[in-house]
């Protein structure tokens, strides 16, 4: 989908606007290749390319909406708007009034284009295989470009293209035992990639020494970014959002609330400057380059929606409707990563967690279960696999006083997630060195 090409839907859609209407138009987009690799050969190539817009029309605080796919043929889609917009128009009739309804009138355009990417889906495909060969791994590597726009009845207009690739992927020892792991980002690196495989490599080799089955308990663990991510991603489900902190079902009310705090070590925030996602969402609103969530261990500040922002009389931020953070950053602590195991001495390496829900959601309690790559650790020294368990804790806990420390390095993880689309989320992340988390069984 090229900008002109958005910019002359835009402009149809607005010529079938009457007076005192107004209407928006969100494009989704994308063009990706997906290769499913299995004993590291490719098993499926495949690739998707679709484009739709949602059109809302608005008029007296009434707006009504609806999405059509567009096919690039300009005469073709424009074809497409006119009996959409009858039926929009039609609905709009009937529909009452919104009180929470916001509509952005303050023009700010954007453009925002990747560099293109400097290695072909082809190009990754060779290198993987040459580098993961005579071993089972398998996997799904995700690449190509996403493009989001957005214009209104007033001039503005926003435009996002990124390009990028995740690669997904596990070795796989044995039945219930495999060493799960990530490479993202914009520009495909085999060096960087093969220090991924050397490190999956060794935990591979330590899959296959004797398991070691743990009695339910607290223990001493090293959090990889992705598992800290599993957690993050749980908190997020109304925890950083202002309409669950207003309506008291926020799992985070106590630490916005002041009763409970995190580590002074801790501090999130949502960063969209250097994130996957688009500076503006599905209404036009901007958001800024960062938004402070957590702040030493204190609550900061929310995400706020433009519904919640009308509905509770304050500022947006540019948050989406769902409030929740789509370009996480963790600020980096002071442990070398070389030296977690060392300074991890005897507990649990935690390479990744699953199956992560609320157990309390009060007290931000989460449940899950280890899986993968768990390994035993003693005196800074891997003893072999642990056989799964079932954690369950508080963030006040594993993120508050029992956090020793976090690494200095980061991992930037993208959202493997491709339910309809291919998603924009993405998180930069540091390991987290635990003094007690707790397993139930």
């Amino acid at each position: 989908m090229k900008q002109e090409y958005f910019y002359h839907i835009s402009d149809a859609v607005q010529e079938l606007c009457k007076a005192q209407e107004q209407c928006t138009l969100y494009l989704s987009a994308e063009n990706s290749d997906f290769i499913r690799f299995n004993h590291a050969m490719v098993r499926q190539p495949g690739s998707v390319s679709q484009q739709s817009i949602s059109v809302r029309l608005i008029h007296d605080n009434k707006h009504v909406s609806s999405t059509v796919n567009l096919t690039g043929i300009l005469e073709r889609d424009k074809a497409k708007l006119v009996p959409m917009m009858e039926r929009l128009r039609a609905q709009l009739k009937i529909v009452p009034a919104d009180p929470h309804f916001l509509i952005n009138t303050q023009v700010t355009s954007t453009s925002h284009i990747d560099e293109p990417t400097t290695h072909s889906a082809m190009d990754m495909v060779d290198d993987i295989i040459e580098k993961c060969s005579g071993l089972d791994m398998v996997g799904i590597l995700a690449n190509g470009s996403i493009t989001k726009g957005f214009a209104n009845s007033f001039g503005q207009r926003n435009w996002f293209h990124t390009n990028n690739f995740n690669f997904d992927w596990s070795f796989v020892e044995n039945t219930d035992k495999a060493v799960k792991t990530s490479y993202a980002g914009q520009q495909w690196n085999s060096q960087e990639f093969q220090k991924i495989v050397n490190t999956a490599k060794i935990k591979l080799e330590a899959l296959r020494l004797p398991p070691v089955t743990l009695d339910p308990g607290a223990y001493r663990v090293a959090l990889s970014p992705g598992a800290l991510w599993e957690i993050l991603e749980v908190v997020a489900w109304g925890g950083f959002g202002l309409k669950s902190q207003k309506t008291k079902v926020s799992p985070l009310l106590k630490l916005v609330e002041k009763e409970r705090a995190l580590s002074p070590m801790f501090s999130m925030r949502e960063n969209t400057k250097e994130g996957s996602s688009p500076s503006f969402q599905s209404d036009g609103f901007i958001s800024p380059d960062s938004v402070s969530l957590v702040e030493n261990g204190a609550y900061h500040s929310a995400l706020v929606s433009p519904r919640s922002a009308k509905e509770f009389g304050v500022s947006t931020n540019g948050a989406s409707g769902y409030e929740m953070p789509h370009s996480i950053d963790v600020a980096a602590g002071d442990i070398p990563s070389s030296q977690m195991l060392k300074r991890l001495g005897t507990g649990i390496d935690i390479s990744n967690l699953w199956y992560l829900n609320f157990s309390d959601r009060s007290n931000c309690g989460i449940t899950g279960m280890t899986r993968f790559a768990t390994l035993w650790v003693e005196d800074g020294v891997i003893k072999g696999p642990i056989n799964p368990m079932r954690f369950d804790d508080t963030v006040y806990s594993l993120l508050g006083e029992n956090l020793l420390g976090l690494t200095q390095e980061r991992s930037f993880l993208l959202s493997a997630s491709s339910y309809f689309e291919r998603s924009t989320g993405s998180a930069r992340l540091p390991g987290a060195l635990i003094k007690d988390m707790r397993f139930t069984l």
